[in-house]
């Protein structure tokens, strides 16, 4: 049986803070609804109410294109124990996409490990946290992180990233527009 929360408490807080993986669920007001995995030790609790995850860049751009074209800017975050004993916990509210190279960007990127390949940092607005049993999900051992992705983009350079962005972050796979504007994005250092 589910329980419901106001905001996120210590013990979730606690629970989030030990996962390796997350999972983000989007949609616009027509389309595809979108769940993406997420993981990199790019997530961070600001406040009881007030999350945010810094996005990579991957072959789309489906929950900034999600937020942009909805009025309600609904975003999922679930998070569910691989080892130990069993919960899942869902955060349910209003995302924003803060583009790399904003002030807002700039003020909470020390938060996160820098990582080359690094678009955006997407918030989340809490207004609900759900846990409930999860008892149905398999137990997984956690080795350790891919690299791949960070090292590709290391490789790529500033150049070949800003090529990427314009070919495949334009718009989501139903053809929504995400905004993107690579040449004015600024940089990964």
């Amino acid at each position: 049986m589910g329980k419901q929360f106001t905001g996120i408490e210590p013990e979730h807080r606690a629970f989030i803070e030990r996962q390796k993986i997350f999972f983000v669920a989007s949609a616009p007001p027509k389309g595809r609804i979108n769940v993406s995995p997420k993981g990199l030790s790019s997530f961070l609790v600001l406040g009881a109410n007030d999350v945010a995850y810094l996005d990579c860049t991957g072959s789309g751009s489906e929950t900034r294109a999600h937020l942009i074209a909805s009025d309600d800017k609904r975003l999922t975050i679930m998070f569910c124990a691989f080892e130990g004993p069993p919960v899942i916990l869902r955060l349910y509210g209003q995302g924003r996409s803060i583009m790399r190279g904003t002030p807002e960007y700039t003020e909470l990127a020390p938060g996160f490990e820098d990582m080359a390949g690094a678009r955006q940092i997407v918030r989340l607005s809490v207004d609900l946290v759900q846990t409930s049993c999860g008892m149905g999900v398999p137990l997984f051992d956690y080795r350790e992180e891919r690299g791949s992705l960070i090292r590709y983009w290391t490789a790529q350079g500033v150049n070949n990233l800003r090529k990427y962005w314009g070919l495949k972050n334009m718009k989501s796979i139903d053809g929504l527009p995400t905004g993107f504007a690579p040449d004015s994005m600024a940089p990964p250092s």
